[in-house]
């Protein structure tokens, strides 16, 4: 029984690393590719460029990649012995910014964000017009962008801080 036990928490704490690894590592790619989409936007906005195929796969990856770090994030979530501690020990727990913001206000954040990308990218790719489908990929994407940099534990944050990599 306790071979048992102790095999599956150590199966636990190495799947919690690794999410926890491919969590912090995948949101390079999120921030790379909604830095790139928002420079194409930019650039297709003002130069009055056309919408092109490359323009729509930019803007189709972008979506993509945020929606599997909001599944490493959702996944990483319900398996974290942080979250766990939060919820049952609310009232206590939410006296700690570092728990606060690891329990709420990141998770929030970032699904805030999501749908955001999600909502530029569906929208832009109905409108008519090429200005727009630019337009609406700048604004959205922008204040989705600026939304994540809050809501990312950057070791210089005074909300929560971790390691650029873990």
């Amino acid at each position: 029984m306790f071979y048992f036990n102790f095999v599956t928490l150590l199966k636990r704490l190495m799947m919690y690393q690794t999410l926890t690894f491919l969590h912090s590592t995948f949101r390079w790619l999120v921030l790379l590719s909604l830095v790139y989409s928002i420079f194409r936007a930019y650039k297709g906005y003002f130069s009055d460029k056309e919408f092109s195929k490359t323009d729509n796969s930019v803007r189709h990856w972008t979506a993509t990649i945020a929606h599997i770090q909001l599944v490493l994030g959702i996944t990483l979530y319900s398996q974290s012995p942080i979250i766990k501690y939060f919820w049952k020990n609310f009232d206590e727990a939410k006296e700690s910014l570092d728990l606060l913001f690891f329990g709420l206000i990141h998770i929030f954040l970032m699904l805030f964000s999501i749908v955001l990308i999600t909502l530029g990218s569906s929208i832009s790719k109905r409108k008519m017009t090429d200005k727009e489908k630019f337009k609406t990929m700048l604004i959205y994407f922008i204040i989705a962008l600026v939304i994540i940099f809050i809501a990312i534990p950057w070791p210089f944050s005074p909300l929560a801080n971790r390691p650029y990599l873990r």
